[in-house]
């Protein structure tokens, strides 16, 4: 047997990661106890187990299932049927279909072995993983469930209420990530399914038959109105991957049942919608990228920029805002070593609400520590209840904005682009028009960053490319950028299409195609073909006997490079085309070839084409004349002078007809312009008449600006004032001795202080819970009754209560008023009584 590591897990097989903390053994064990052996599944267990501690996690949870359990060893490959169990103190990852361990980090700040876990799961397996958060404090295993959904996994957490510690089951519910939120016998139960059906249902779906461009652009139609995004130009791939995950928790086989579905349920739309929308971030992801920016980025944009205006960034696609800081983090230290007084705007840019909502708020669970070092923990965040607050100094450099990249406008004279890992999710026509785009809103010299799967293509005349390795281009000035508009068909956007049954006629028809292609190419006509404005945009045929390059600038036009004997009546014929929209054919033309004259017949064929028109010129040559040349013969020289007389009076007649056209085209012109004229000088006389109404209009608006700069001024002062009293707030709860918790009118709690939590027992993501669904460490079973009786009578109440160590303490209740004295909750206060009454005595 070969001793080289495992290219992958058993083909079928699903791998189930399961992370738990405090309270995570018993909703495991009621989890396996809901699941059959099967050898189709593996299950992975990864728990906060004490570094000092032998684990005797495996004994007891053999007790509960007839899966097999065991320890994880170094290099452990993942069999079907078995349950393995991480051992204590060290980090668990999976690679290559087995079981890898290092040493725990010595940092216990960032000590996440389920957010690792989860993160080289998604990696090793893809859409045969399963992650599963169950019971615990804290926000591990938040962050590495993204990666698991973004890989095409199924994701479940377990429901808040049936947890004994919720703090990581919320935190991962908060992500949005999370597919099925149950109890861990509901997770069990489809755990049970999957393993049942032999395989992750969405490999069923891998053919790319399962599904018709017609129930495609039925779910584009759903979505529309749902997300306001038009999905046809996404990568297919993608789009069927997660729908067929959407039917795989549905547990529907069938296209047309799901489409029904999404038909009759809003909120299974929404959900698809964001399935299609997975924000895939953290802090300073791809170190390196941020260390290029400082080093080769942020430098260029100083040496180029003008003094005054700010620096300008927008981070496209930001998702929850985790980049968009990042980037605002990276320049500031930047900035503050050698300009410190530059300005700095950052737009941050998504197409889901919900995200965007995320960034602007700032909030992140405590599970960043592993991305963000701590001394930049220190300098740009505050830390909160259960989670850090991206500072007010970075907070006010970012602007979030929802935006849909493929139909709303960019912003405009911007210093660097970071676009990481959206163009992937794109079909090739839409990521030309966005490179497009981004080439239009750049400064001259701006940057672009793209993702490490990402390149900009094709598009090379629009972008240099200055760092390879991290996607790093800068924009050229190049004139061949084009509109953004776009308006393209979706089949030919790479829809599946219907394939057509090969002809039995198909190689008589090719070699009839063959055969007409060599009779062209041999006695075709030479041409030209020409647009609207007579420039040559195509040479067929040999037409070196007709045209020649003009001296001085170099120019394509079609009547400075005429032959001599060609540019009258060439030009006659072109003029005719263009005003009749029809052939035109010009006889008894003469070209000049070396020191003769050639007889050439001339066509006109205006082209009927998309877009601009166009007209093919053909020329048809019979054959050579007399010649004119030095030394003839007497006999001869007088029928040669006869016919360039002839010629030079041919040539006269056309000139006078074609300038007697000009003449009447003149005309018809100075009639119009004298019309447009006169519309010009009523349309002034109308544009001074709201030139008026916009000056009192600019005065108006001028007086509402000094309104609002008061306002503003106001309010800055005012939320000065309300940040001191915060301060002053926060500080004195954490300095107050005494047990304090304020709770709303429904009987949810908004603060406490931090004796408060020894005594009662609280934690931080007890914030906003009820509070009888706590349970404190006081013997008072009906304080819930008392806190609503202390509510409706507005009384204050007192009661001696004992905690479980049988010391007295005296609970008082009285009612909570807000600035206008309107009751909105209550204030409870523990003193303890023991100690006052030693003070007493």
């Amino acid at each position: 047997m070969s001793s080289r590591e495992p290219l992958g897990p058993a083909a079928g097989l699903t791998v189930v990661g399961v992370g738990a903390s405090a309270g995570g053994l018993e909703a495991f064990s009621e989890l396996l106890r809901a699941v059959p052996a099967s050898r189709h599944l593996a299950i992975v267990f990864v728990q906060h187990l004490s570094p000092q501690h032998e684990s005797a996690l495996v004994p007891l949870l053999a007790a509960q299932t007839a899966l097999t359990v065991v320890q994880a060893t170094e290099g452990m490959r993942v069999e079907s049927g078995s349950v393995y169990v991480i051992p204590p103190n060290v980090l668990m990852e999976m690679r290559g279909g087995a079981l890898h361990l290092s040493p725990r980090p010595t940092d216990r700040s960032r000590h996440t072995p389920i957010d690792a876990f989860f993160v080289s799961l998604a990696d090793a397996v893809q859409e045969r993983g399963v992650a599963v958060v169950l019971s615990g404090t804290a926000s591990d295993g938040a962050a590495g469930l993204r990666d698991v959904k973004a890989a095409g996994g199924i994701t479940f957490a377990q429901a808040p209420e049936s947890a004994k510690y919720d703090g990581m089951p919320r935190a991962a519910i908060d992500t949005g990530m999370v597919d099925l939120v149950l109890t861990p016998q509901g997770i069990g139960g489809k755990l049970a399914e999957i393993a049942s059906r032999g395989s992750m249902p969405v490999v069923a779906f891998a053919d790319d038959h399962a599904i018709t461009p017609e129930q495609l652009q039925h779910v584009f139609n759903v979505l529309q109105p749902v997300s306001g995004v038009d999905f046809k130009h996404y990568k297919l791939p993608t789009i069927k991957r997660r729908l067929f995950r959407r039917m795989a928790l549905h547990r529907l086989a069938d296209v047309d049942t799901y489409l029904q579905l999404l038909d009759s349920n809003a909120n299974e739309a929404r959900s698809l919608y964001q399935d299609l929308l997975i924000h895939v971030t953290r802090f300073f992801r791809d170190p390196d990228s941020f260390v290029g920016l400082a080093a080769q980025v942020f430098p260029a944009i100083m040496d180029v920029r003008p003094r005054d205006p700010p620096i300008r960034v927008w981070v496209s696609g930001c998702a929850t805002g985790e980049e968009a800081y990042s980037v605002a983090i990276a320049l500031t230290e930047f900035l503050q070593r050698e300009h410190p007084d530059t300005r700095v705007q950052i737009f941050a840019t998504d197409v889901s609400d919900d995200a965007i909502e995320v960034a602007r708020a700032g909030v992140y669970p405590t599970s960043i520590d592993a991305d963000v070092s701590a001394d930049r923990l220190r300098l740009f965040f505050t830390r909160v209840d259960g989670g850090y607050r991206v500072a007010k100094k970075v907070r006010d450099l970012c602007v979030f904005a929802r935006q849909d990249l493929t139909r709303d406008p960019p912003f405009s004279h911007l210093d660097l682009i970071l676009c990481r890992n959206v163009l992937i999710y794109m079909d090739t026509l839409l990521q030309k028009k966005l490179l497009s785009v981004f080439h239009y809103a750049l400064n001259p010299g701006g940057f672009l960053m793209l993702g490490q799967a990402e390149s900009v293509g094709a598009q090379t005349m629009l972008f240099t490319l200055v760092d390879k390795k991290l996607r790093i281009h800068r924009k050229k000035d190049s004139r061949l950028a084009r509109s953004a508009a776009f308006s393209v068909d979706h089949m030919a956007a790479g829809l599946p299409r219907r394939s057509h049954p090969v002809e039995a006629a198909g190689a008589e028809k090719l070699l009839q195609g063959e055969a007409s292609r060599a009779i062209l190419d041999r006695f075709a006509p030479a041409g030209v073909v020409v647009d609207s404005d007579l420039q040559i945009v195509q040479f067929r045929g040999q037409t070196g006997p007709y045209f020649e390059p003009a001296p001085g600038e170099a120019s394509l036009n079609v009547l400075k490079m005429a032959r001599d004997g060609l540019l009258y009546g060439l030009r006659t014929a072109l003029q005719t085309a263009r005003k009749s929209r029809a052939s035109v054919r010009k006889t008894g033309l003469q070209v000049r070839s070396g020191r003769g004259w050639t007889p050439v017949t001339l066509d006109v064929i205006p082209l009927t084409t998309p877009g601009r028109v166009h007209y093919l010129v053909l020329f048809d040559a019979p054959g050579p004349v007399d010649a004119d040349l030095p030394g003839t013969p007497a006999t001869g020289r007088r029928p040669a002078r006869r016919g360039a007389l002839q010629l030079l009076q041919r040539e006269l007649a056309a000139s006078r007809e074609y300038l007697q056209s000009i003449i009447q085209e003149l005309e018809a012109a100075n009639e119009e312009l004298q019309s447009a004229n006169e519309e010009i000088l009523s349309s002034n006389e109308e544009l001074q008449s709201t030139n008026e109404e916009l000056d009192t209009a600019k005065e108006e608006l001028q007086s509402t600006n000094e309104e609002l700069n008061t306002v503003n001024e106001e309010l800055h002062g005012t939320n000065d004032e309300l940040s001191r009293v915060n301060s002053d707030l926060i500080n004195l709860l954490g300095s107050v001795q005494i047990a304090i918790v304020i709770v709303s009118a429904d009987l949810r709690i908004r603060r406490f202080t931090p004796m408060a939590e020894k005594v009662l027992n609280l934690i931080p993501a007890d914030l906003d819970r009820a509070i009888g669904h706590i349970n404190p460490n006081i013997d008072c079973p009906n304080l819930e009754q008392l806190i609503a009786e202390c509510i409706d009578n507005v009384t204050v109440l007192e009661r001696e209560v004992r905690d479980r160590q049988g010391r007295r303490f005296s609970l008082r209740i009285r009612p909570y008023k807000d600035i206008d004295n309107r009751i909105d909750g209550a204030v409870l206060a523990l003193f303890d009584a023991e100690g006052h009454q030693r003070q007493g005595d």
